[in-house]
């Protein structure tokens, strides 16, 4: 692995602990608004990347 493949599976495995701990209510209700924003921010960017994702848009993008 390198070193940005650890740095995202990190941030990965705190973006699930983030989410799971706000839906339980493990934390005060700020923390899990912020956690819970920061949690969409990066699976959103994390589906963004994905080879599948890429090839639709580019698909797209060259029809026209």
């Amino acid at each position: 692995m390198t070193d940005t493949s650890n740095v995202k599976a990190m941030t990965d495995g705190a973006a699930v602990v983030m989410g799971l701990g706000g839906f339980l209510g493990w934390m005060t209700p700020v923390v899990a608004l912020i956690g819970g924003v920061l949690t969409i921010v990066w699976m959103v960017i994390r589906i963004w990347e994905t080879d599948t994702v890429q090839r639709w848009f580019k698909d797209d993008a060259d029809d026209k």
